[in-house]
């Protein structure tokens, strides 16, 4: 298995599990929708989840930056990861 299949599925399991945390839904059930909006979430619940990936991973997540869906969370956390390192 390459190292970016690792890293995002790493990132994937640890913002899995803060969604799930925050909203109650259950881990499979975010994977096979992974559209956020359709899972009912409101501002509340999504400002939560913003804050807790940001605490998990040390990052900053700015309010243009779009998270609708699971991978918009792993895509972000992932490009910043990238430029942390570099």
């Amino acid at each position: 298995m390459n190292t970016v299949q690792t890293t995002t599925q790493a990132i994937q399991n640890e913002v899995v599990t803060i969604i799930s945390s925050v909203t109650k839904v259950h881990p499979n059930r975010l994977l096979q929708v992974r559209d956020l909006t359709e899972l009912g979430l409101d501002i509340v619940d999504v400002v939560d989840v913003i804050l807790k990936v940001e605490k998990a991973f040390h990052l900053t997540i700015p309010d243009e930056v779009p998270v609708y869906t699971l991978d918009d969370f792993v895509n972000y956390v992932y490009t910043q990861s990238i430029k942390q390192a570099s």
